[in-house]
Order: structure tokens, then sequence, then C-alpha cells
């Protein structure tokens, strides 16, 4: 079993200095921490699997193909594969769990 801790995962994605911080990989999953800072661009581009976000804390919009909503703490977006997506309007900091399936 892999167990992990919010807390934990939100420290080492901060030490490492890096937007994001893969904790899990498995042949078909993946999982990481996803930090944008207040007033940040979002720099990625379509990803070749089926992608999940939960939003942690913070509060952006996120635009996926041609739609926009705005996401806060407890939302749940799913992304299909190849389909262009960002988050925008980085109103605070915005950390995310991100699933890739």
């Amino acid at each position: 079993m892999d167990a992990f801790e919010l807390s934990a995962l939100l420290e080492a994605q901060s030490r490492s200095g890096r937007r994001y911080l893969e904790f899990l990989r498995r042949p078909a999953l993946s999982m990481g921490v996803y930090h944008l800072p207040a007033g940040g661009v979002d720099p990625q581009s379509p990803h070749t699997e089926d992608e999940v976000y939960y939003v942690v804390s913070g509060r952006a919009r996120l635009r996926v193909g041609s739609e926009t909503r705005s996401v806060g703490p407890g939302s749940i977006v799913f992304v299909a594969a190849n389909v262009e997506h960002r988050f925008h309007t980085i109103e605070d900091d915005l950390i995310v769990l991100v699933f890739f399936a």
C-alpha cells in the first residue's frame, strides 16, 4: 500500500522549488501536486492522458477547450486527453492534486 499525507506532500513540493511534484507513478496512473502562485502563469500544454484536478486551496479560472469556469477549494474537474486547458486569473495561490490516467 502507498499512503500519503497532504501536509507532507505540500512541504515536499514547496522544498522542490518546482510547480509540479509527482508523488506516485504506476503504469496506468500518476499523481502529483501542482502549485501556481497568485497572479502566476500556467505554462502547461495538452497531455496524452486523461486528467482530474482536485483544488485543495486557492481560486482561479480554468479554461478547458472552449469552456471556462471558476474553481476553488473542493472543485473537481475532468480534462480529457489532448484537450487544450489552462488555469488563468489566479486570484490566490493555487494548490491542486492532479491525477493522470
